[in-house]
């Protein structure tokens, strides 16, 4: 996972565009100002901190997706991250780091990235550089992915000692199939944006300078369809997409809260914090299964 520069930053940190300017070469607003109607551009604003998702930061975002699906005249919603190093760096494992298995299921925050999946308008992340963990995993909650050609993406919790918490074995495995995300996951490692094509992760890929004006585009297209039907085939592809998901989740969500206070989870974010590689235990530690895992 990329090195956090900082775990806070004065401003906002989620930031709404209503509506939003189309975009030209390097991301920047066409001149004179072209409103796309319908479309709203929601940018993760932590960039010193490669956008990491702390649990205010999550909280914000929920917030603000649910706002704009609630409003009329929002009818597609661009998802991004503030620079060109990251969408999101993953979770701010300065944060998770103090969390026990308590305090993560009674954490609203945590419950960010299902809030932003549930919305009924249609969702596009528009990715450059490193979606990494919950990062990757909220691009994953996101209807469609338009990436840059230097996007990487990654699932390195078990660097950690931990495992995905936010749907990264659940929507990974339904996007990529079983054996795929058992590589991706048991070993950490990323994966450059052309490799995310041909796994079937993205909607488009597009050169790094094109990424937000092609993600903006595609939301105008969307948004400029009948809305009544544009829901209806969200929630039929969401329904056909997802199956049995709730469930996987649950399970999931609770394996992930019994690894906080395991001898390598301590292991994993104290070696990370403090910069050096990990000193895994030779054995694992007994984990309790959740009822229904086997």
């Amino acid at each position: 996972m990329p090195e956090q520069e900082a775990r806070d930053e004065p401003g906002d940190l989620v930031l709404v565009e209503q509506p939003a300017r189309r975009r030209g070469a390097g991301g920047s607003p066409l001149e004179p100002p072209e409103l796309l109607d319908g479309v709203a551009l929601v940018t993760l604003n932590r960039p010193r901190a490669l956008n990491a998702l702390s649990f205010a930061l999550l909280l914000r975002l929920a917030e603000v997706v649910e706002a704009l699906d609630a409003d009329p005249a929002c009818r597609a919603i661009v998802i991004t991250g503030a620079g060109t190093r990251a969408f999101a760096a993953g979770a701010d494992v300065a944060e998770l780091a103090g969390q026990t298995a308590e305090s993560l299921a009674s954490a609203p925050a945590f419950q960010g990235w299902d809030r932003v999946a549930a919305v009924a308008t249609p969702t596009i992340a528009a990715v450059r550089g490193y979606a990494l963990g919950g990062g990757a995993e909220l691009a994953l909650a996101c209807d469609m992915l338009v990436a840059a050609d230097d996007a990487t993406f990654g699932q390195p919790e078990i660097n950690l000692g931990i495992i995905p918490g936010a749907g990264g074995t659940q929507r990974l495995a339904r996007a990529v199939g079983k054996a795929r995300t058992m590589d991706l996951v048991l070993t950490g490692r990323r994966v450059p944006a052309a490799e995310a094509e041909r796994l079937g992760l993205l909607t488009r890929l597009v050169p790094a300078g094109e990424t937000l004006a092609a993600a903006l585009d595609l939301a105008a297209a969307v948004a400029a369809q009948p809305q009544d039907a544009v829901r209806a085939a969200v929630a039929a592809v969401r329904a056909a997409f997802e199956g049995p998901l709730e469930e996987g989740l649950l399970v999931e969500r609770d394996l992930f809260r019994a690894l906080f206070g395991t001898p390598d989870q301590e292991e994993g974010m104290r070696a990370f914090l403090e910069r050096r590689e990990p000193r895994w235990r030779t054995a694992p530690s007994s984990v309790p299964a959740p009822d229904g895992a086997s």
